[in-house]
């Protein structure tokens, strides 16, 4: 069996502060953008990555409650978030940070090799970008 990625999901809380920050804040290309009732589905995909696409969207199959307890969640960050890559870090971070994001931390060394940062999407969501060491290549 040959499986590859071609969509996962984000769940936000205020769809245009994700599409802002996904879009502008990252970079990432709106592919889509679809609006039923207070629900909305936006993908947005990276052109160096044609095939796979992030949904960024508030829709919750559910009661009031329901959508009350996965925006906690979220809140928490606790709903995880997107690993990204990168070739130039410090630019990205630049980038994003300039952008008003809520900066978790900082480009580090990690031990297990790679250099990263982390920052949070609008709703809470954790945001980690690295850029993997030549040899990882």
């Amino acid at each position: 069996m040959d499986l590859t990625i071609s969509t996962c999901f984000v769940q936000v809380t205020d769809p245009d502060a994700a599409l802002a920050f996904y879009r502008d804040a990252l970079g990432l290309e709106v592919l889509n953008d679809v609006a039923k009732g207070d629900s909305r589905w936006i993908t947005v995909g990276s052109p160096a990555q044609p095939g796979v696409a992030l949904v960024i969207t508030n829709y919750v199959n559910g009661s009031p409650a329901d959508n009350d307890a996965v925006a906690a969640l979220i809140a928490k960050g606790a709903m995880n978030g997107v690993h990204f890559h990168t070739g130039d870090l410090d630019a990205a971070f630049a980038r994003i940070a300039a952008a008003g994001a809520e900066v978790v931390s900082e480009p580090a060394d990690q031990p297990w090799g790679t250099r990263d940062c982390a920052v949070r999407d609008p709703s809470g969501n954790l945001i980690r970008i690295d850029q993997p060491p030549a040899a990882w290549s």
